[in-house]
């Protein structure tokens, strides 16, 4: 379900009407306290189903301020005229950015380059966890995918479909830490059907001190594609909107990802830890259930058909034409359509291999084959083995213990 709080759409039309303004002469300050206007009426609009929403809350102080600082009137026209976009050198640091805000520069500036890792969540969800472990989760409802002394990430997850445990990404939460003279604490929020270009506060940098561009949100797709760069911790994170659900990806430094106060007595951070075994589906299981009953099947009680009814061979036929490496990526595609009934999730599939392309700093390893649940460490299969291979590999060593 999504909130009826709408101040996220808000954020968004006022940061789309003003980007550039603080480029602008006076000038054109009254087309700038024009958008002001809008905004605060957007937010009065939402006034009543946001009254406990801490970014409505924000934007409604943010607004009054910047009301004083520009002289604006409150009454006047509330039109939004598109202002001029940023000129171009506009996304690099301030020149006076403190070094400590370019992570390569201040923490590895006599060692080598940092190690990046990879965590994505896609789908009805799958998780690749930092360690390059894969998997199937319910996780129903809220779940720390990230939780550091840098920054948390949230997510919420609903039922796909009424009765289903089939649940997907409906509402993400990234916050980023206030971190010395580099950036303010930030907060991003986006939902089904609102994926904002901009912080909660509005804003698309880390705040007013010197080295706030060091944390920058770029919009690539309008609605739904984002981008935020973090350089003071290193770290790239990338939002998408496929269909009605959320994808997430990101590429940290090692560094910053196990940076906790007590690794020990933590909780949850799904991304570092991965699915707790009651909340994993062991989805190759039911994979071969579905592929011999040819319809989406869970275990348990019956559950509603999908709305369109998939086949095995259909599923596969669909999901090779997006991807033709038959991985996990590709059978969690099938998995989904056939779960589902949606193609939107085949794209998700894509999408979140597209994103593994770009952010994983190992090539060797962006295709994994193997389901990782249950194996302790040093026993998951080489990520580059495929399954058949490695079925073979232990079928030989089973039949060699026995001649002995």
């Amino acid at each position: 379900v999504t909130s009826p709080c709408k101040i996220l759409k808000c954020n968004s039309e006022f940061w789309a009407a003003t980007s550039g303004s603080h480029h602008l002469g006076t000038e054109e300050a009254p087309e700038f306290c024009t958008a002001l206007r809008a905004y605060a009426h957007c937010t009065r609009r939402t006034a009543r189903t946001c009254r406990g929403d801490l970014a409505y809350h924000s934007a409604v102080h943010g607004i009054d301020d910047l009301m004083v600082q520009h002289n604006c009137s409150k009454d006047g026209p509330t039109s939004q005229p598109r202002l001029r976009t940023l000129p171009p050198g506009d996304s690099q640091e301030r020149s006076d950015s403190p070094e400590i805000c370019h992570y390569e520069k201040s923490f590895h500036k006599h060692s080598a380059t940092p190690n990046y890792t990879h965590c994505g969540l896609f789908g009805d969800p799958h998780l690749r966890t930092f360690t390059d472990t894969f998997q199937t989760c319910k996780v129903q409802g809220a779940w720390p995918l990230i939780d550091n002394n840098y920054l948390n990430v949230q997510v919420t997850n609903t039922p796909v479909l009424p009765g289903s445990t089939a649940t997907a990404t409906s509402k993400l939460t990234i916050i980023f830490k206030s971190f010395q003279e580099c950036v303010d604490q930030k907060v991003y929020q986006a939902e089904m059907d609102e994926l904002p270009a901009a912080f909660a506060d509005g804003s698309k940098n880390g705040g007013d001190k010197n080295g706030a561009n060091s944390l920058k949100i770029t919009e690539k797709v309008s609605g739904q594609h984002i981008e935020i760069q973090a350089k003071y911790i290193g770290t790239t994170i990338v939002v998408r909107q496929v269909g009605r659900y959320l994808t997430f990806a990101v590429r940290m430094p090692e560094e910053v990802v196990n940076a906790v106060e007590d690794r020990d007595s933590q909780g949850l951070y799904l991304c570092l830890r991965g699915c707790p075994l009651n909340q994993q589906i062991d989805f190759q299981t039911i994979r071969s259930a579905q592929a011999t009953e040819g319809r989406a099947r869970r275990k348990g009680p019956s559950l509603p058909a999908p709305p369109e009814a998939f086949t095995y061979e259909t599923a596969t036929a669909k999901c090779r034409e997006k991807l033709p490496v038959e991985d996990l990526y590709f059978q969690s595609c099938v998995f989904d359509l056939l779960t589902t009934g949606d193609v939107n999730f085949m794209l998700a599939a894509y999408y979140a291999f597209e994103d593994v392309k770009m952010l994983h700093s190992n090539k060797d390893k962006l295709h994994l084959y193997e389901r990782t649940r249950d194996l302790a460490p040093g026993n998951t299969a080489p990520s580059g083995s495929p399954p058949a291979l490695w079925v073979a590999l232990l079928c030989l060593s089973q039949c060699w213990l026995g001649l002995l």
